[in-house]
Order: structure tokens, then sequence, then C-alpha cells
């Protein structure tokens, strides 16, 4: 599958808050339910507006990976459930750090894969946090990338 690079059109935020609740289902087994219906809208409404967002889609044009970027940190980073383990991660991941200039990342500290495909990916961690940026109870690991 070619994995091109595209940007993301606003009319276009349902469909990524669409994957982002898919992907957080499938890897985010530590969030409840209500966490999850809380962010939604503010993902929506919020967030998506305040990063720089890329994507990559299947052949159909759908998005199936996207990430997000403010001030050279990786604010996001989903793939659709389906295409896990295809590289899509790695190619965004890899964009985000030659060509937006990604430096940091806040991970969940719980969730176990997204902390080990960080470290594969060159990062180490640098701080952590107990509670996230809303204040909720989910220990943010801070990490960097290795110089």
């Amino acid at each position: 599958m070619h994995q091109k690079i595209d940007t993301i059109d606003k009319s276009e935020y349902q469909q990524v808050v669409d994957l982002w609740e898919s992907s957080v289902r499938a890897t985010h087994n530590f969030l409840k339910e209500e966490d999850i219906q809380y962010f939604k809208p503010l993902i929506l409404n919020t967030y998506l507006d305040a990063v720089e967002l890329r994507c990559i889609r299947n052949n159909e044009k759908k998005i199936i990976g996207f990430l997000g970027v403010a001030e050279q940190n990786l604010e996001m980073l989903f793939i659709d459930p389906e295409y896990r383990g295809k590289k899509i991660g790695k190619n965004l991941l890899n964009y985000s750090i030659t060509n937006l200039n990604v430096t940091k990342v806040d991970v969940n500290e719980q969730n176990e894969q997204a902390v080990g495909f960080y470290k594969y990916c060159g990062f180490e961690v640098i701080d952590r946090s107990e509670l996230d940026s809303t204040g909720k109870p989910y220990p943010i690991l801070h990490m960097e990338l290795k110089k």
C-alpha cells in the first residue's frame, strides 16, 4: 500500500474523531467509557484546530492514520485498528520528525504499546506527570527524541 502523507480538511474532522475513538478503544483499555465520551467533543471542537494535522489514507481515500503536532510536540498519533502493524504510525512519526520538527511526545504510561513504540523509534522518557493535561488520574510520560 502506497503511504502518501496528506492534509486533513475541517470537513473530515468527524471521520478523524471516529478513527480516534476506534483506535482508543483498541489500545487504551485503561480509559473509562465516560472518559472517551468526555474527550470526543473536545477533540472535535478544540484539539483538532490546535494542531497541524497530517494523515495517511487507504486506496478509497479513507483516513487510516493521523497525527497532530503543535510546537514540536506530537500531540496525537492514532491508527485505525484494522491497519495497525503496517508501518503507518512509523511513517507518520518519521514524517513529523523530518517535516514538522517533532522532538517531544507525551504518552499515557498505561498505553504500554505506545510507550514501547516511541522508545523503539528513538524517544526516551525525561519526565512523568501523575495526572493528564485535563487533571484526570492517567499518568503521562514526557518523552524526547534522543539527540
